[in-house]
């Protein structure tokens, strides 16, 4: 059979392999067959599921036996798709024609929750989102709430935030290194990856008493200043993290199954990037040099020294080149601020903000009646909206608030990295090997809490 395009369609048989050829009943019991890929889409939809939307490196042979075209489901429950990302993968044999992701199994409403939440309270809630780099979730809700407030922050408030994104970003990328090679067969890496990571996470819990999801930045600086001996910790974490990448260098860089499962696997052009909004360690795969640190500095950022880690053949080893390049870099941007650290507060001095100090509310009922108010009332912040963004680990972060002079956003929306990245997927493993498909979704780093939030 085939429709007006001459595109093949598939007969509804009894036994069925996607909610598209499943009996009537059924497809009336559940809406997900809406999300699934059907075999008469319109050219649109196959347009943007078989990643062709800029470069037309897929041609549907109508030639081909419908019996040897298939689609399978990968996830949601595969260890590899991080237990909550669900593809359905049309396979040609062993090679994969089209790819759909379909996401919203780890669905909390979380923007929707901000929005009864205080300004105060709000990073409680951000900082849920991307669990493996939760400092940058507090640092962008922050930094749009502080431009709706217009108030100064502190400089030690502000390398103090450096100081702890840029570790946090460290930590990142471990998780991503090692979770990779876990994938790929490099079994080793989980555990070195952690190794290192394990160091960083335990100054993160002395300053802020959370290994992670801290609610450490908030709006007006952070919420307590570094602990006693905070040098020598980052002293420890300075030399020892260089070394254990070391052994990432000896364990793959030039190893050559590691090359052969991600040298020219999950490639992508600077084109298709731009065209499906991908940031972050893909985007500077390509061999574009963007990166907002250096584009869009916050946090006086600018003040130090460091190179952008940018690749050159957009596949699955140059994003893993990328992403240690920029644990290096990080951590040279974390020595210049330790050295540099400015003395002062480590938050604002509005008080319309910033609660009294500790020893100030035994003394003061006034004192004692404004931090009760503040924890209890929140901060009023003047109408308005406004969109900032930082550079996450992966890519580019944005907080969009809506105020309406409130103590609470009237609308709050996130601008979440994995989000749009995992929209290259369909380009990335077009004609690509089944067996490459677990590398190339590891390269894209995706954070599931980030997706669905």
């Amino acid at each position: 059979m085939s429709d007006d395009t001459n595109r093949p369609v598939r007969e509804i048989r009894d036994v069925w392999i996607t909610p598209d050829e499943a009996p009537e009943w059924m497809r009336h019991a559940t809406d997900e067959g809406a999300q699934t890929m059907r075999w008469d889409e319109s050219q649109q939809r196959l347009v943007e599921q078989t990643g062709v939307r800029v470069e037309d490196d897929y041609v549907l042979d109508d030639e081909i036996p419908e019996d040897e075209r298939m689609i399978i489901n990968m996830g949601p429950q595969h260890p590899s798709t991080h237990g909550v990302l669900r593809l359905q993968i049309e396979l040609e044999g062993e090679i994969v024609r089209r790819v759909k992701p379909i996401i919203g199994y780890l669905h909390t409403g979380m923007e929707k929750t901000g929005e009864t939440l205080t300004y105060m309270q709000g990073g409680t809630n951000v900082t849920r989102m991307d669990y493996l780099s939760p400092f940058f979730n507090e640092l962008v809700f922050s930094l749009a709430v502080e431009k709706l407030l217009a108030v100064e922050i502190p400089p030690r408030a502000q390398a103090i935030r450096v100081l702890m994104t840029e570790l946090n970003r460290a930590t990142s990328h471990l998780v991503s290194l090692a979770t990779q090679g876990m994938d790929v067969g490099a079994l080793s890496m989980m555990l070195y990856g952690f190794r290192e990571r394990e160091l960083i996470l335990a100054f993160f819990e002395k300053t802020t008493g959370l290994r992670m999801n801290h609610n450490y930045i908030r709006p007006g600086g952070v919420a307590a200043d570094l602990p006693d001996g905070w040098e020598d910790d980052i002293e420890e974490i300075l030399q020892k993290t260089p070394v254990g990448l070391a052994d990432y260098e000896d364990l793959l860089k030039a190893n050559p199954i590691w090359e052969g499962r991600t040298r020219g696997v999950g490639v992508i052009s600077p084109e298709e990037c731009f065209a499906y909004g991908i940031t972050g360690p893909p985007l500077r795969a390509t061999g574009v040099d963007l990166d907002l640190r250096k584009s869009q500095p916050y946090s006086g950022i600018d003040q130090y020294e460091f190179d952008v880690a940018v690749g050159s053949h957009g596949d699955v080893y140059d994003r893993y080149r990328i992403r240690v390049q920029e644990i290096l870099q990080s951590l040279r941007i974390v020595q210049q601020v330790a050295d540099q650290m400015p003395s002062g507060d480590y938050r604002t001095d509005d008080h319309k903000v910033t609660p009294p100090p500790r020893k100030r509310i035994d003394e003061s009922m006034e004192a004692l009646i404004h931090h009760f108010k503040l924890f209890t009332e929140g901060f009023k912040v003047p109408e308005g909206e406004v969109y900032t963004a930082v550079e996450s680990p992966r890519g580019e972060l944005g907080c969009y608030l809506v105020s309406d002079g409130s103590a609470k956003p009237y609308r709050m929306h996130i601008r979440a990295p994995s989000f749009a990245n995992l929209q290259g997927l369909p380009i990335m493993m077009a004609d690509s090997l089944v067996a490459d498909s677990v590398a190339t979704i590891a390269s894209v780093d995706p954070v599931m809490g980030d997706v669905d939030r």
